[in-house]
């Protein structure tokens, strides 16, 4: 999951999920778009079914080679598994940590699954002709890598190239969608709810060669995005201010967040990140759990991350909230001895 059950643990509280501070799930928590938006969508007629209006949106937000297409999606879980199913790997490589539902859709549908641990070798040897994901930045932690020696490796093995930029929005960095046209079989996959704070809009994309994308739709129904979930996104895809604004904004409350992890003294290691979240491991003496307990009493709900390879119950993730939020933890980490 993207993050805990924020549902759930309100009913555990007897509260409402409303008055969680949930710092599980790596949200932003401002919006590029007023719900008003959608007042004046006809609902009576379906929705445009080739997308044009919501594609146009897209490019004209995001800079896009000529070689390049795009096709949305119900957000970036069906965005996977559809490619997935496209592409029917036989060998899939994982580099982990990474999302579970990599793991989960490979498994439904039969491949055979590789991981490389990225913190311990990130350069180890991968099978031939097998797909490759990658999450860029990475999560849980939060790294930004530079791809210039994994893609030429990558291509020398004649890989599927997958490239999950769901996080890059939040940094002042370059995607891998330029690339396109120059390295064969790459396919970047974007989710738009994190950075335009919208996790109840549903749309995601896949970007790739032009060919790459017509093939791709022939497997695809139609009206897979609802009028009120493209004329939110368009809204918010225009929305250009909100984009150095978020930036500049998370920059300065992951610094923030980052202070308070450090001066609570509960954790051997805060990793750094350029994401809108952090990573942090405790010692031995405590793991997530008994954190999350102490933390049910101040209504926090925080990621445990023991279901990501390579990591346990004693790595724990902190989005990015507001000041009223990280002050909040900052206050409920003081009653805890460390």
């Amino acid at each position: 999951m993207h993050g805990g059950n924020i549902y759930q643990f309100a009913a555990q509280l007897g509260c409402l999920p409303e008055q969680v501070l949930d710092f599980s799930a790596n949200i932003n928590p401002e919006q590029a778009a007023d719900l008003s938006c959608l007042q004046q969508v006809p609902l009576t007629p379906y929705a445009e079914p080739q997308y044009h209006l919501l594609k146009q949106a897209f490019k004209n937000r995001y800079s896009l080679p000529a070689t390049a297409d795009i096709e949305p999606f119900n957000g970036a879980s069906a965005a996977i598994f559809a490619l997935l199913r496209y592409l029917a790997p036989q060998d899939l490589m994982l580099y982990a940590p990474l999302y579970g539902e990599y793991r989960h859709i490979a498994e439904q549908l039969g491949c055979k699954l590789h991981t490389i641990n990225r913190l311990v070798n990130i350069n180890a040897d991968i099978p031939p002709n097998s797909t490759v994901i990658f999450v860029n930045p990475s999560t849980p932690d939060g790294q930004m890598y530079d791809l210039q020696t994994l893609l030429p490796a990558w291509q020398a093995a004649n890989c599927t190239i997958i490239i999950d930029e769901s996080f890059l929005d939040f940094c002042d960095a370059e995607s891998v969608t330029n690339l396109i046209g120059h390295i064969d079989k790459l396919y970047v996959i974007k989710s738009l709810s994190k950075f335009y704070g919208c996790a109840g809009i549903r749309i995601g994309f896949i970007i790739a060669a032009i060919q790459a994308i017509a093939s791709l739709q022939r497997g695809e129904p139609a009206w897979k995005c609802s009028s009120l979930d493209m004329a939110y996104m368009q809204q918010a895809l225009a929305n250009t201010d909100f984009i150095e604004h978020t930036r500049q904004r998370t920059g300065y409350l992951r610094n923030l967040l980052n202070i308070a992890l450090h001066e609570s003294a509960l954790f051997e290691h805060v990793y750094p990140g350029q994401a809108n979240f952090l990573l942090a491991r405790l010692p031995q003496s405590m793991d997530g759990y008994q954190l999350q307990k102490h933390l049910a009493a101040d209504r926090i709900l925080i990621r445990i991350c023991e279901n990501f390879d390579g990591l346990d119950q004693f790595h724990v993730r902190f989005a990015v909230k507001d000041e009223r939020a990280i002050a909040q933890l900052k206050h409920s980490f003081a009653n805890m001895k460390p």
